[in-house]
């Protein structure tokens, strides 16, 4: 219900954001250990940058800003990001399930 659009069928995969905010605690921890932790353990510049960027909207210029970063400093942060994460910032629907990992790994510690 939390996707309307979603494509029919679709995959438990591809909802494991809104499964995390129901309460699916596997679908949090695959959230957590497939996406949070790796782009933890790559380091801080890659996971501050995708925080960043998810936090001021998907906005690379705002991002560059608030970071002192040129923009394409940012750009290519992001996509050694998504190279290690597996999902594309530049896509919509996997920056939405890039920003609940994200703010699931943190509520973690």
């Amino acid at each position: 219900a939390a996707w309307p659009a979603a494509p029919r069928p679709v995959t438990a995969r591809a909802l494991l954001p809104e499964r995390a905010l129901a309460g699916d605690e596997q679908a949090r921890r695959v959230l957590i250990d497939e996406i949070y932790l790796p782009l933890r353990d790559a380091g801080a510049p890659l996971l501050g940058t995708a925080g960043t960027y998810l936090d001021f909207g998907a906005s690379l210029e705002a991002t560059a800003k608030a970071l002192y970063l040129h923009p394409n400093t940012v750009r290519y942060r992001l996509r050694k990001a998504s190279e290690v994460c597996g999902l594309d910032t530049a896509d919509h629907r996997q920056r939405f399930t890039l920003h609940i990992a994200l703010l699931l790994g943190r509520l973690e510690g």
